[in-house]
């Protein structure tokens, strides 16, 4: 991957982190399928302003609607309403990584390299390091619920990247379309046409900010971003990154909230990202780097 490109990746993990915290914001406004309607049905307006044919097949982007919005984000929503906490939960979510490789391996012969592995292996380690050091909460259904999400999420990676569409932007606003119906009859027969109307009602200022922060910077501009990375690389080397969520997600409850991190978070925030380096950094890059810092160790 060029450097540009490595640089908007990282940029979508930050922002896909800080969401997690954003999300707890706004479910003490909105119940959770409510939540998720909302969000997809905002991120649908750059559609007004937008010209030009559909991105790609009609069918294409009900799959991927149907996948991304109402299955991923609906368990998503669910299981953070259940007692998931933020941080667990960016850090569950990314076990996406190894169900997208495995289905890219599968169905498109994508066959990632050893040093990739190698690579996910040392960023796994840290993951595990990350949340053992992080409360499970109350609720098992909760944590299947994310794990579910985050296999939906793996299949809306290759729903995407099959879809041969150009256009990401337009692609993630036809795409933002298809969600809002199903979520909406859904938190009718689940949450209930009461729970709806007080939380249209009463909006909160951090609710309201919390809603406009998911639509338009996690959902359009970070998955318009996501999506025209997964066009132009294989998916073993784009959703690597999604690995780095989570110690976005540790180091905005720092920096915003004040959470603390162990000497043990550190080090596994650290091992995340030279996993990364070694799955997705070119090798000639990683061998100049590394002999470089063997020329800069002076000679006992």
């Amino acid at each position: 991957m060029s450097l540009p490109h490595i640089l908007l990746a990282l940029l979508v993990t930050l922002i896909w982190g800080v969401n997690f915290v954003v999300i707890k914001v706004g479910l003490e406004d909105f119940p959770p399928l409510l939540f998720c309607a909302l969000r997809f049905a905002l991120a649908a307006l750059p559609l007004l302003f937008l010209r030009g044919p559909m991105p790609a097949p009609f069918w294409r982007i009900v799959q991927i609607g149907l996948l991304l919005g109402v299955i991923k984000f609906g368990l998503l929503f669910v299981g953070m309403h259940l007692g998931m906490p933020a941080g667990l939960s960016s850090l569950v979510l990314q076990s996406q990584v190894f169900f997208t490789i495995l289905i890219a391996a599968l169905f498109l012969g994508e066959r990632p390299s050893r040093r990739g592995l190698f690579g996910l292996l040392l960023a796994a380690c840290g993951l595990v390091l990350i949340g053992l050091g992080r409360p499970l909460g109350d609720s098992l259904l909760a944590f299947m619920l994310v794990i579910a999400a985050a296999l939906a999420w793996a299949f809306a990676n290759i729903a995407t990247k099959r879809s041969g569409a150009k256009d990401m932007l337009r692609l993630i606003c036809w795409v933002s379309l298809i969600p809002p119906l199903p979520l909406l009859v859904l938190s009718y027969v689940f949450e209930g046409p009461e729970a709806i109307g007080v939380a249209l009602a009463h909006p909160s200022w951090g609710g309201i900010g919390a809603l406009v922060y998911i639509a338009f910077l996690a959902t359009t501009v970070g998955f318009g971003l996501w999506s025209f990375l997964l066009q132009r690389y294989p998916a073993s080397l784009v959703t690597p990154f999604a690995l780095a969520v989570p110690v976005s997600g540790l180091l905005s409850g720092w920096l915003l909230l004040g959470e603390q991190l162990s000497a043990t978070g550190w080090m596994a925030c650290v091992l995340v990202f030279i996993g990364l380096a070694i799955t997705v950094l070119p090798k000639g890059l990683l061998g100049r780097a590394f002999s470089g810092s063997r020329r800069l160790t002076p000679d006992p």
